[in-house]
Parts: structure tokens; C-alpha cells; sequence
């Protein structure tokens, strides 16, 4: 006969219970809200989805299943333990439903369960809370959530009441039964991780629904940066250097590298350099799709719809990632996507780089990176600082030059006014400026300042779009007054889309942001449609300035009539892609291959192998960078000191 269940068993055996079920409703609402998008394959998305919640649920039994054991039996019939105990169950069933609510809000945004980017959003707290304080009735959230949780607590007394009296054994059963649920973490920890057994390919809204939120954020946690030897398919070192190096083989490069998949190599102008001012606004959020220009009607960008024909704009232009991390990575470094996080938050290792800005100042510069937020966040401070830049944020302006603000930082304008007067600075110093901006308005709470635009401030995403091209306008039209303006070039690109989220892992089309370079007496107006992503930003500008220099670059000169083949690259931490026009190459952990054919239209996923030639191009690419990084070879090294290690 069956011993009955004591009183610590029942007692986790309910608040578990509780979990799981809160567990079953939030994958509920979420599958039969995106049903058009996951499809009717309920039994395997909430089958593997019962998996994961049961192997959180296992982990998060044993520390309460540990205290339970050590538990002397006088503590646990004293009354006192017995309403600890009661709140415990409270709380837990609060924050269960705040997770459950988060986690909606969460695929709201992103379109996935969490993942790196809540790990993040962890460690940034202060804007992260803000920004949750500035966006949603937070008080009023909390209250409803405190009641219901109160109000369940109530419901499930009675069988509270039976676990707490229930008989109390003896230590060495309890030992027994902790035993047991180590045991049972052991095989979790052993058949189940982030891709095993929902798996890689296919559906990805299937995917993401087939997992558990919390299990899904301590899995990012643990794997936030990823060796790519150890995690990704790799080719002879002596293919790899032979793949990329045809590449990157421009008209103007001669490769100088010693080392295998060393990318160095000089770069040499015919033509006189030229030092005209540079201002890069790198803007946050923005896609393509938005402007109406391609076709939105609702008129929220006349301003860069008009200049799109006054400037060299590209068509069809790419990011590397879905973060604004990613974007300052791609567009500073020229470098592709590397598994994990990005380099600006590798701490420790985030500085020393031949960057854009080091080859800008070398060349007698003055390179700003100007933020509208706080430089902290995203490690950004560190990242630019160390990169031969210097650093003006919004801890660095004065409050009295700040008109508005909210959770991100100021606003486009105030951003603009201080670029303005870093640029007048300069002029009157008569030393040629870098400006590379990063805006913040276009960012949830979607908040800016009245009276500017004809749409209510903090009433979505289409007023921060409008109010970014409003600034944007108004930034132009000051600019042209200045003396300097017919000798400064101004770049408008994006960090990253509105939205990349969706039935695969890399949709290619959620990638696409614009790209404008107006100077109207340094550069020609036109249309460009040259497959090309951010890392090409780069090499293009010092092309432009018609520069010699030492090259690290993944990117390509844009403006060079050349017959390399087409590629973007794009990626997200775990997933690594190379996009030829037509097909997309995926690189995925545990030597994951696939195939995307025709990825901008049907995109249909095969499996692929390393033989594949765009597989071959792809691995080429990521696993140089990621050998590259790990080996100092994309470090920054003075000509001076180029030229006397040559001599020796």
C-alpha cells in the first residue's frame, strides 16, 4: 500500500502545481492569440512546452525542497511558520503572474519568450524600470495582480490547511524524497537545454511557444556569450583564409596579414584624400517599412522622403542584428554579428579595436560619439571611449540644455542642439569633426515634447516615427545655415528595425532599415540598390574621403564598381546568418546548417551541410571574425607604428 504524501511533499507538491498551471495559461493565451502564426500544431507545442515548465519547475523545487528537509518538525507545526509558509504562497502566485504579464508584454515587443535581451534589460534596471513606469499603469498592474493573487490564496486554503497538518516523517525520508527530486534534476540538466528537445528550424512562433519564459531567461543567462569553435561549424583554417580573402579582395586591397584568417590589408586611394566633416546619425528603431517613400501612407516621414532624393540613398541595406548594441558593433567595427553578446558589452575586451573612429581621428579628427541617454547603458561609455572617440552623453549636458526627457535620455532635438554646438566648436577651431550620434526617441515610452508634431506624445510608435523625422528636419534645416555645411557629409541610418520577430530565425525582410548620404556639394544624388548592410558603412565613408589606411574591416567599399559576390550578414546571439540576394545561410549551435531558399518570398528551410557554398561563405565569414576577435588580429595599431615594424 502507497505511503501517504507528508506534509513538505504536499506542500511543494501544491505550490508547484499552482506554477504549472499559471505556466499552462500564459502558453494558452499567447498560442491561441498568434494562432495565424503558429499554426494548429497544438499537441507538439504544448507537449515539449509541458517539458520545459516541469524541468523549471524541478529547479526551482529545490532550494524550498532543501529547506523543507532541514525543517525541524517543532519549527514547522509552530503557528508562526505555518503563516510563513502561507506567504510564500502568496508571493510565489504573485510573481508568477507578474511573470506571466511580463512575459506578454515581452512578446509583445520582441515576439519571443524571454531571452539575452531580458538578461539585459536586467542589468540596465534603472532604465528598463523607468521606461516599464513611463509605458504601462504599473500601480495599477500591481494592485490587480497582488489581489488575484490574494484571492487564489484564498481559494486553495483549504488544501493549504490539509498539506501544513499532514503527517511530518522522519529525516530519513525526507532525505529520501530530496534525493529523488536531485535525481530528477540531474536528468533535466542532461536531456533538456534551450534547443533540446524543442529543437532548431522550422517554426519559430512554434518554437518560442513550446518554451518556458523563466527557463528561457536563466538559459541566457548561463549562455550570454558563445565560443564558436565549441559551438558552430567550422572549415581548415587554410579554406577559411582562402574563402574570405577572395571576399574582400577589392581593387584597392593588398592583404598583409601573417597569421591565418588574419583579414589585414592595406587600402590604397588614387585619388587626394580629402577631409570634409562627417556627422553619422545612427537613428534608434527605424525601418524602412515606415517611410512613405516605400509606400506608407501615413505621411510619417516627409522630411526623409525628401531627402531620399537628395541623397546617395541605398535600397537595399541591411542590419547586423536586433539590438542597438549590434548596430554601433557593425557600423564602428565593421565586423559581422559573433555569437553571444555583442563586442560593446564584452567587458574587458571591448576596447583597443581599429575602429571607425581610430582611423577618423588618425587622420586629425575630432571623433564624438554624442548619446542622447546615459552612456552606461549597453557598456557604451567604455566601448566608444576605448575605441579612439570621445564621449559627450547626457550626464555630460547640462540640465538647463535639456528641454525634454524621459526613461532613454533626451531628445532628438536636444541631441541635435549639442551635435550642433560640438560642430561650431570645431569649425571655429578649425579641426575637422566625427560626429557619430545615437538618438533615443524612437524607443518606448515614445514620449517627446509637445506641439511638435499633429500626434499625442507617448501615443505609439507612429509619433515617435513622425517626431524622429520631425527632428531630423529641423536638424537639417539649422545645419544649412552653419559655414560649415557645404563641407559636411551627414549619414542617416538606422541601428536596428522596429520589429524582427518572425516565423524564422533570421527573417530576412525584418532586417531591412535605409541608409541616406547627402552632401549636396560633396556627393551626387541616386538611388542605389547594391545588396549591402551596416559593416559596409565603414570602409564606404573612408572611401569617400578617398583614405589609405590599414584595414580590419568585414565591410566592403561600396562605392568601388567591383564583381564581389552579393551578401548581407545578419544575426540575433545564437543564430548566424549570410543572405546572397536569394537564399539565406543559418549557422546555429550544435553545428546547426539550413538552408533558407528564397527568403524573401516563400522560404523554404532545408537542411544544409558544409559543402553548401553559401553555407561555406557564411562559416567563412563568423568563424574568421569570431578568430579574429579572440586573437587581437582586428586590434588598432598606429601607422607609425605599422610603418616601424615594417622596416625591422
Amino acid at each position: 500500500m502507497r505511503a501517504p504524501q507528508s506534509a513538505p511533499q504536499r506542500y511543494l507538491l501544491l505550490l508547484t502545481s499552482v506554477w504549472l498551471a499559471i505556466f499552462l495559461l500564459t502558453r494558452g493565451v499567447l498560442f491561441f492569440s498568434h494562432l495565424n502564426e503558429a499554426g494548429s500544431n497544438v499537441f507538439s507545442i504544448f507537449g515539449i512546452g509541458l517539458l520545459y515548465d516541469l524541468s523549471f519547475l524541478i529547479y526551482a523545487a529545490l532550494p524550498l525542497g532543501l529547506y523543507l528537509l532541514l525543517c525541524p518538525a517543532r519549527l514547522w507545526r509552530s503557528r508562526a511558520h505555518q503563516w510563513f509558509l502561507q506567504g510564500i504562497m502568496v508571493l510565489s502566485v504573485f510573481l508568477m503572474l507578474f511573470t506571466a504579464v511580463a512575459e506578454w508584454l515581452f512578446w509583445d515587443e520582441f515576439g519571443v519568450r524571454f531571452n539575452f535581451i531580458a538578461v539585459d534589460y536586467l542589468v540596465y534596471s534603472d532604465e528598463v524600470l523607468n521606461n516599464i513606469l513611463e509605458s504601462y499603469p504599473i500601480g495599477l498592474l500591481l494592485s490587480v495582480l497582488a489581489v488575484i493573487a490574494i484571492a487564489l490564496s484564498l481559494a486553495l486554503r483549504a488544501p493549504l490547511k490539509q498539506a501544513l497538518n499532514a503527517p511530518i516523517p522522519a529525516f530519513r525520508q525526507r532525505l529520501m524524497s530530496f534525493a529523488v527530486l536531485a535525481v530528477l534534476a540531474g536528468l533535466c540538466v542532461q536531456v533538456i537545454d534551450q534547443d533540446r528537445p524543442r529543437g532548431q528550424g522550422g517554426n519559430a512562433y512554434q518554437r518560442e511557444l513550446a518554451s518556458n519564459g523563466p527557463y528561457q531567461f536563466f538559459a541566457a543567462f548561463r549562455n550570454n556569450e558563445l565560443d564558436y569553435p565549441q559551438f558552430y561549424s567550422s572549415l581548415p583554417e587554410q579554406d577559411v583564409t582562402t574563402q574570405i580573402q577572395n571576399e574582400l579582395r577589392e581593387p584597392v586591397a593588398s592583404f598583409v596579414g601573417k597569421e591565418p584568417l588574419d583579414i589585414r590589408r592595406t587600402i590604397t586611394s588614387n585619388a587626394p584624400a580629402r577631409t570634409p566633416n562627417v556627422v553619422l546619425v545612427t537613428i534608434e528603431s527605424f525601418s524602412a517599412k515606415y517611410m512613405g517613400s516605400n509606400g506608407d501612407n501615413r505621411n510619417l516621414t516627409p522630411n526623409l522622403d525628401a531627402l531620399r532624393k537628395q541623397s546617395l540613398y541605398f535600397n537595399n541595406f541591411y542590419a547586423t542584428g536586433t539590438r542597438t548594441d549590434r548596430g554601433l558593433e557593425a557600423i564602428t567595427l565593421s565586423i559581422p554579428p559573433t555569437p553571444g553578446r555583442s563586442i560593446v558589452k564584452r567587458v574587458g575586451r571591448e576596447s583597443g579595436f581599429a575602429s571607425l573612429g581610430q582611423h577618423m581621428s588618425e587622420a586629425g579628427y575630432d571623433s564624438v560619439f554624442v548619446y542622447g541617454g546615459r552612456g552606461y547603458f549597453d557598456n557604451m561609455n567604455a566601448f566608444f571611449s576605448g575605441n579612439g572617440y570621445r564621449v559627450v552623453d547626457q550626464s555630460s549636458v547640462k540640465e538647463s540644455d535639456i528641454s525634454f526627457k524621459n526613461a532613454w535620455g533626451m531628445s532628438d532635438e536636444d541631441l541635435y542642439n549639442q551635435a550642433m554646438q560640438l560642430a561650431d566648436a570645431d569649425f571655429a577651431n578649425q579641426v575637422p569633426f566625427f560626429l557619430q550620434l545615437m538618438t533615443t526617441s524612437n524607443h518606448r515610452p515614445y514620449t517627446y515634447p509637445d506641439g511638435r508634431i499633429d500626434i499625442p506624445s507617448g501615443d505609439g510608435r507612429e509619433g515617435a516615427v513622425k517626431y524622429t523625422d520631425y527632428a531630423i528636419g529641423r536638424f537639417l534645416e539649422q545645419a544649412r545655415s552653419k559655414p560649415w555645411f557645404d563641407n559636411t557629409l551627414f549619414i542617416f541610418v538606422a541601428d536596428h528595425t522596429a520589429g524582427s520577430a518572425g516565423k524564422e530565425d533570421l527573417p530576412v525582410r525584418n532586417y531591412q532599415i535605409p541608409l541616406f548620404i547627402y552632401g549636396p556639394k560633396l556627393i551626387d544624388a541616386r538611388e542605389e540598390s547594391k545588396l549591402a548592410s551596416q559593416i559596409d558603412l565603414a570602409p564606404t565613408l573612408l572611401g569617400l574621403l578617398n583614405m589609405s589606411y590599414t584595414s580590419t574591416f568585414f565591410g566592403r567599399n561600396l562605392m568601388l564598381e567591383d564583381a564581389l559576390p552579393p551578401r548581407v550578414l545578419i544575426g540575433n546571439y545564437q543564430h548566424l546568418g549570410l543572405f546572397d540576394g536569394q537564399d539565406l545561410a543559418i549557422l546555429s549551435p550544435r553545428d546547426g546548417l539550413r538552408l533558407h531558399e528564397q527568403a524573401l518570398g516563400e522560404s523554404r528551410e532545408v537542411v544544409g551541410d558544409s559543402n553548401n557554398p553559401l553555407i561555406k561563405r557564411a562559416i567563412s565569414y563568423y568563424q574568421a571574425a569570431s578568430y579574429g576577435f579572440k586573437h587581437h588580429l582586428l586590434d588598432w595599431v598606429p601607422e607609425e607604428s605599422e610603418k616601424t615594424a615594417g622596416k625591422n
